[in-house]
């Protein structure tokens, strides 16, 4: 049942955030609209992981989604403070 609802409904909807994601990383007018861009990627790709984890029952595949989320989300900060440091200089 949980494989079939992974298959029809979560694959897709997760692919969707990837493609409208990196839509807004490639066309994105500004810096932090890619930052966000990145941060939705980075997001979609630990829900595929973790429903990869969950379809094939490898429960140790939900730790490596949380690395990537953990690392990818300080990524994220770490770009956002590096662009508040940017515009404050004159």
């Amino acid at each position: 049942m949980i494989q079939n609802v992974a298959t029809y409904f979560v694959y897709p909807m997760l692919s969707l955030a990837l493609i409208l994601g990196f839509v807004r990383l490639v066309k994105g007018p500004t810096l932090p609209d890619r930052i966000v861009a990145f941060d939705i990627i980075a997001s979609a790709s630990a829900g595929v992981i973790v429903t990869a984890a969950i379809v094939m029952d490898r429960p140790v595949l939900l730790d490596v989604a949380s690395v990537w989320a953990i690392i990818s989300f300080l990524g994220v900060i770490a770009l956002a403070y590096y662009i508040e440091k940017w515009r404050g200089q004159p």
